[in-house]
């Protein structure tokens, strides 16, 4: 649930390596890099005993995981028919009638919508079944030590002593997933010291055995992440046939009444609502996939995770949940005829060209077509957002 790192599905391993495996160049890590900066932000010599207890080598899951998130290895299709399940749907259902007291009294005070707590919950823990049982030591520790987000885990891990040294969770539990997330919806622990709150009023904000708590402080973040409560996520739409695509993408925000006035309708028959709302249409998948229009609220998910496609299984999801069907549109082949090597040149050219793609991971989302788009409207070419060969090759030339 956050802007740097997704969270990931949890992994039950050992809490803590075995000394018959140690690895004597990360203990030397732990002892003369990780303590130096532990020591320098205030923290004592005791309490870093206690969170490196029995840490002896570096955790070979976690670098696995770290390369392998969903949210950026897979289409939006087939990452949503992961996400949104039927079970998972039920579950939801079941629980928004288990705590309709505590979701209503939550909605009430920060304006969120339950569906989309609900969401969230579904998605991080599964509904709380799955919160992740590997070290958070073990999992930052591994994180500095080697890889590609090692100023992730550095920040993260003196946030995670503030979480030891106030006693709310001991060293030998402290538990969560590869990437440091914790507890029934996964805050990792910067998160969890800006936003968690003590929403039964014991005195702890404990996002691990508290779902009350867990579910408050998830609030607490989209509201301050700038969740309204005057407006939905936003919705799947159908574009009229003269639509000019060059109008899809985040920077081309329009109130809901003008995307009307376009021709824009909502794919289920059902009037918008909201018609001041702020928008953008988004195709996740390619122009001939769903499209779909979304307010600044879908923007607030991503601040709990910045991958559309958890964005997106989190509203339809919650969509769901509330009783909505499924999303109506067919859902296109993202087989394309470039190389994955090709992929990655694309993004990287397109990027260095001004048409910010999200990354250059070779993986094609939504942020990959716009710029696609934006690009052929630049060079007048047809507005198809289809990235190929061709396509790669008139890019290659004009830079």
């Amino acid at each position: 649930m956050f802007k740097r790192l997704l969270a990931a599905l949890a992994v039950v391993l050992p809490l803590c390596a075995s000394p018959a495996h140690a690895d004597a160049k990360f203990e030397a890590f732990i002892e003369k890099t990780l303590w130096p900066r532990v020591k320098a932000a205030g923290f004592s010599r005791e309490l870093f005993d206690k969170a490196f207890a029995g840490i002896t080598d570096p955790d070979p899951a976690v670098l696995k995981l770290a390369g392998n998130q969903p949210e950026f290895t897979s289409t939006t299709s087939a990452y949503l028919a992961k996400a949104v399940t039927d079970i998972r749907i039920e579950t939801g259902q079941t629980k928004k009638s288990e705590e309709a007291k505590l979701l209503a009294a939550i909605e009430k005070k920060y304006g969120v919508d339950r569906h989309i707590l609900l969401g969230i919950w579904g998605m991080e823990s599964n509904f709380g079944k799955d919160k992740g049982s590997m070290s958070v030591m073990r999992s930052l520790a591994t994180l500095a030590y080697t890889g590609s987000r090692k100023k992730f885990a550095n920040e993260q891990m003196i946030a995670a002593f503030r979480i030891l040294k106030s006693g709310i969770v001991k060293a030998d539990s402290f538990t969560g997933s590869w990437a440091a997330a914790m507890g029934h919806t996964q805050f990792i622990p910067t998160s969890y010291n800006s936003f968690a709150v003590d929403w039964t009023g014991d005195g702890k904000r404990d996002i691990w055995n508290s779902k009350e708590d867990a579910l408050a402080s998830t609030a607490n973040y989209l509201a301050k992440a700038g969740w309204k409560s005057d407006r939905p996520w936003g919705w799947e739409v159908t574009l009229p046939k003269n639509f000019n695509r060059a109008l899809i993408g985040r920077s081309k925000w329009r109130t809901v009444a003008e995307w009307q006035k376009l021709g824009l309708v909502r794919a289920d028959g059902a009037k918008f609502g909201s018609p001041q709302a702020d928008a953008f249409v988004m195709v996740p998948q390619g122009v001939d996939g769903p499209r779909f229009l979304v307010t600044r609220n879908f923007l607030a998910i991503m601040e709990y995770n910045i991958s559309h496609s958890y964005a997106l299984a989190v509203g339809h999801l919650g969509d769901r949940i509330r009783g909505m069907g499924p999303i109506q549109a067919s859902w296109p082949s993202a087989e394309f005829d470039l190389s994955f090597e090709q992929r990655v040149e694309l993004q990287k050219r397109l990027n260095a060209m001004g048409f910010e793609t999200g990354g250059s991971d070779g993986r094609f989302g939504a942020r990959t077509y716009e710029a696609i788009i934006a690009y052929q409207k630049s060079a007048g070419l047809p507005l198809d957002g289809v990235p190929s060969v061709k396509l790669l090759q008139r890019i290659r030339k004009s830079g």
